[in-house]
């Protein structure tokens, strides 16, 4: 007498990309897997959390993955977005799944709650397997994310902190010491003060020298 196979428990996923076609293409991808099942999708993060609210709230309840790309354009970024949703729905795990593989968009995910990084590029199984591992909690990154993240431990002392990051970020987009002063509520003076400690660990001396080897090394996009 044969027996009825058990039904298997699909992972349901909420997608967050600004790019419907590429939404389009993940979703196919995603769906083509028995095991997985996208139950939503928008294009920012304030319509990620008003739609994971929804669906907390139905009786299907939340998803248990979101799928998060991290440049979402206008509104909220995906390392906000992220560091929200875990806040309100912690039962829900991140995967980060973007093109971006700059060493700040990295810590800044993972500090923000991710359970996983992996890059748009991936393989496809490769993506499939990171889909499962983060569903269930277990953390996931892709090899060259590894590769960052080790050389990051490994050379600490050249490691820019979140606050170098961001003054070399705006200062990339052409801003002045001024401006960038104006926009964070410090003062020029401490501006000055964190960009002799970014060449000193870039071993740079200038500008344009420190926004390329950040450049270089994925420090900053």
């Amino acid at each position: 007498m044969s027996s009825t196979p058990e039904p298997t428990t699909s992972i349901r996923i909420m997608m967050v990309d600004d790019h419907p076609v590429v939404r389009a293409g993940l979703r196919a991808l995603l769906e083509a897997d028995e095991g997985i099942e996208v139950v939503a999708e928008v294009g920012s993060g304030a319509a990620a959390l008003e739609e994971l609210d929804t669906l907390a709230a139905a009786a299907c309840g939340a998803p248990d993955l979101v799928l998060m790309d991290l440049n979402l354009g206008d509104g909220i970024g995906g390392i906000e977005t992220t560091r929200r949703l875990r806040a309100t729905h912690p039962g829900v795990q991140v995967l980060a799944v973007t093109t971006f593989d700059a060493e700040a968009d990295i810590v800044g995910a993972l500090e923000a709650g991710a359970t996983g990084y992996v890059l748009k590029d991936s393989p496809t199984e490769a993506l499939i397997d990171a889909v499962g591992e983060a569903a269930a909690g277990r953390s996931i990154l892709s090899p060259e994310v590894q590769q960052r993240l080790v050389r990051r431990m490994t050379n600490p002392h050249s490691a820019l902190s979140p606050r170098e990051t961001e003054i070399l970020e705006a200062l990339a987009t052409g801003a002045t010491n001024r401006e960038v002063a104006k926009a964070m509520f410090i003062s020029e003076s401490t501006v000055k003060t964190h960009l002799v400690h970014i060449y000193d660990k870039l071993g740079v001396d200038s500008r344009t020298a420190a926004i390329r080897e950040a450049r270089d090394r994925r420090l900053i996009r």
